[in-house]
């Protein structure tokens, strides 16, 4: 997964082009692999249902690109850039986006070139996919082609077997990207570098020494503007299936022959396999207070805005070995964390109120922000007379190091692997499935929702859900910032 310009010269056709993720990631992010050389040979084809010409979107993406490409010198191309902007209006149909793609490829006599990598992005509603699909078929824009979508992909095992063999119909399914943002993450990466690549991880990564794992991700955003969409999804179908499962099955995988996308993506699918059905009487569902007052909602919803669940991987590495996954809207803060808990020595000679176990577990957590971080916790001695212990921390920050500023963000990683042809971090047809086959149990008897109150961490039957271990969050102690300890 090193990073390395792509050869080819590519075309990315962005469905959806004047919408929420285009602004805020996809035009600034194709902008950032453009300024890299990662991308240096891109040309791009915007098209939405809004009314637009090429020189308002480019009016449109500069204005994007300003405020959320941030001071790292990448409008510094922008003259350079903007000139591979062009718009298809979507009024237009099929023929008005073949002729966009034409004019932007150069193409003589409308013959498209081969050698050209053509990436439709389809950033639009999960309804609108399989038109979006239908308007490539008759456009002729499926050969040489692969296509990205977003989540979710179906609501359960029916919708998503019903939509894989829809987009089979046209698109083969090495051409089928199906993203999640999670795994673009820089930290998600470290996971599998830390496992496979340290001899000192790699053999306590076992139920013999893992006395459980923590994926927490609290937002605290509310939803007043996703209401409606959220409304028939629901805290499980929106994160727990498309990011929190992906996110379990790197974690707990194991190692792959090679870092080439079919070995580690095999890997991933044996894990996913292994998942027992979630059973309804480990999950907590929740509703934070004043949801149901927001237009778009039903007076009486039962829709999840919370959901912590335990469940279990049924293999060799893993049995019995609890796995709480935790996610909702409106909580006390906004956290992406795995937390491996590691088990306590079976004895201690440590003398009583010397501070053993007084603070749980040892952890190695990694924390899947923007700005990718690492801890491991354990216990050390106080200095001074007796046998005193405290918890202490090691910390790794990818600000710390000399190539913080090769980070990229999680769409720009994954724009850029879908351009190589690297699946190794997007969802597979099976992997989907399977998913939903493990999610049956609940969707058809769904436990009832408890309210709890904005700014918390969620209903209180979560604390007995883990019990008689504890949620790792909120922490005990900060992330240190090294710039406070400058100079």
């Amino acid at each position: 997964m090193a990073q390395q310009q792509v050869q080819q010269p590519v075309t990315v056709v962005l469905f959806g082009a004047t919408g929420d993720l285009s602004r805020r990631k996809l035009l600034p992010g194709l902008l950032h692999l453009f300024e890299t050389g990662l991308l240096p040979d891109l040309q791009i084809v915007g098209t939405s249902l809004d009314e637009h010409t090429t020189e308002t979107f480019v009016a449109f993406a500069l204005e994007a690109a300003t405020e959320f490409s941030g001071d790292d010198g990448d409008l510094d191309v922008w003259p350079e850039f903007s000139k591979r902007l062009h718009w298809a209006p979507g009024a237009e149909g099929p023929a008005g986006l073949r002729a966009a793609v034409e004019k932007a490829e150069g193409a003589q006599d409308g013959t498209l070139s081969d050698d050209r990598v053509r990436l439709h992005y389809l950033s639009v509603p999960p309804k609108a996919a399989l038109s979006v699909v239908g308007t490539l078929e008759e456009a002729g824009l499926v050969e040489h082609s692969r296509i990205v979508m977003e989540k979710p992909f179906g609501v359960d095992l029916a919708s998503a077997r019903h939509l894989n063999h829809e987009l089979h119909k046209t698109f083969d399914e090495s051409q089928i990207y199906r993203i999640d943002h999670f795994l673009g993450k820089e930290a998600a990466q470290n996971i599998l570098a830390f496992r496979f690549a340290n001899g000192l991880f790699e053999p306590i990564w076992h139920r013999n020494n893992i006395d459980h794992v923590q994926i927490d991700v609290p937002e605290e955003l509310g939803l007043a503007q996703r209401a409606s969409f959220y409304e028939a999804t629901g805290a499980y179908r929106d994160m727990v299936v498309t990011h929190l499962f992906q996110v379990l099955a790197f974690t707990a995988m194991e190692p792959p022959t090679s870092l080439d996308p079919d070995a580690i993506r095999e890997e991933k699918h044996k894990v996913l396999r292994s998942i027992l059905p979630i059973n309804p009487a480990d999950v907590v569902r929740g509703q934070y207070q004043g949801y149901r007052d927001i237009e778009g909602v039903a007076p009486e919803s039962e829709t999840e805005t919370f959901i912590a669940l335990k469940c279990y991987v049924d293999n060799w590495r893993w049995a019995n070995v609890p796995f709480y996954l935790r996610t909702g809207k409106r909580m006390a803060e906004g956290a992406r964390i795995i937390s491996i808990a590691f088990k306590e020595p079976p004895r201690s000679m440590f003398p009583e109120h010397s501070g053993i176990g007084d603070h749980g577990p040892d952890h190695l957590t990694f924390d899947l922000a923007d700005k990718a971080k690492m801890s491991l916790s354990f216990y050390g001695k106080r200095p001074g007379p007796g046998m005193k212990l405290d918890k202490l921390s090691m910390q790794f920050s990818m600000n710390d190091t000399s190539w913080a500023g090769s980070v990229l963000e999680a769409y720009e990683r994954l724009i850029y692997d879908a351009a190589r042809g690297d699946q190794t971090l997007f969802n597979s047809a099976e992997g989907i499935e399977r998913l939903w086959e493990i999610s049956a149990p609940l969707l058809e008897h769904p436990p009832v929702v408890r309210p709890y109150r904005q700014g918390s961490w969620g209903p209180n039957q979560v604390h007995q859900l883990i019990a008689p271990y504890a949620w790792r969050l909120p922490f005990e102690r900060e992330w240190r910032d090294p710039d406070e300890n400058a100079g």
